[in-house]
């Protein structure tokens, strides 16, 4: 009987903690407001491309560069239209898919390789911990955007390399990030009980250490979305990023420059769509920031159960 009754009170504690995380989120109001609005890019993201594509890649001459809130041509054309007179909400829902991929997948392959390697180097030390700061220092004396501009010019700017040379740029900064952390948690008691009852070293540091980590690499994380997708907007807009037939909101700026002085809505409205996600990303990163933080957080609690 005792273990039907342990496999529901897991489901029951994890319920119990989505809804503690969701009073503290309610009680931010800025996080809770940055999150929904990321939870409505991420549904563009998903299903924009789907229901939006055909709306995207429409051509109608006569809305050539239509202004905002001409809905005489309907709702669609409501942030306007483009030189193709294509409708530009539409195109920012459907571009929504290229950048967010090209930011998240970057951020990811950089967080798992510079996390397993900030791992081992923290814990190791040694010649292992010198060699894989070097190379972090190596990484990081060229500026990621000059980087990525040396790269693409030699490459061809398709979507995986843009992805591979965003990883690659920002590796170091989770490797140092991780290995500044673990050199403090390995010193804990914990560590150097799990080393006397003989756990050997994947253990340690993937059950023991590696979820210490987590908070502040998922912290650096929303940070480092937010400057990936500032790189990749600079890398469309100088045109050595993704290429037509594909669209980022990058992209989009860089279309509408020619036309600034006549149709300033090309370039205003995808520039305005990468300023709302990288603010919401910071803002959010920052709530984060406080909730898994002990100190905080108890703060938090405390405040709430007040009220």
């Amino acid at each position: 009987m005792a273990a039907p009754r342990v496999a529901k009170a897991k489901p029951a504690a994890r319920s119990a903690a989505a809804r503690q995380i969701a009073a503290l989120l309610w009680q931010d109001k800025v996080a809770f407001v940055s999150a929904i609005l990321l939870l409505i890019v991420i549904f563009c993201t998903i299903f924009g491309p789907w229901l939006m594509a055909d709306q995207a890649r429409a051509v109608n001459l006569m809305a050539r560069n239509a202004p905002p809130f001409s809905l005489s041509k309907g709702w669609m054309f409501v942030l306007g239209a483009d030189a193709l007179g294509r409708s530009l909400a539409a195109r920012i829902i459907v571009a929504s898919q290229n950048t967010i991929l090209i930011a998240s997948s970057a951020v990811l392959l950089s967080m798992t390789i510079g996390g397993a390697l900030g791992l081992v180097a923290g814990y190791k030390g040694g010649w292992i911990s010198a060699t894989l700061l070097r190379l972090a220092d190596a990484i990081m004396s060229f500026p990621s955007m000059l980087l990525a501009v040396i790269v693409l010019f030699v490459f061809d700017p398709g979507v995986e390399n843009v992805i591979l040379v965003l990883a690659v740029s920002r590796i170091p900064i989770f490797l140092r990030t991780v290995r500044a952390e673990v050199l403090e948690i390995k010193e804990r008691m914990f560590v150097t009980a799990a080393l006397a009852m003989g756990a050997n070293t994947n253990r340690i540091l993937f059950r023991h250490i590696a979820p210490m980590v987590m908070p502040t690499v998922i912290n650096l994380a929303a940070l480092e979305m937010a400057f990936v997708m500032l790189v990749e907007s600079g890398l469309s807009f100088l045109g050595i990023g993704i290429q037509p037939p594909e669209v980022t909101w990058g992209l989009m700026v860089a279309d509408g420059r020619n036309y600034l002085g006549s149709a300033w809505w090309l370039s205003f409205w995808p520039g305005v769509a990468i300023m709302t996600v990288t603010m919401a990303l910071n803002l959010l990163s920052n709530w984060l920031r406080l909730v898994t933080d002990p100190v905080e957080r108890w703060r938090f609690q405390t405040s709430a159960g007040a009220r």
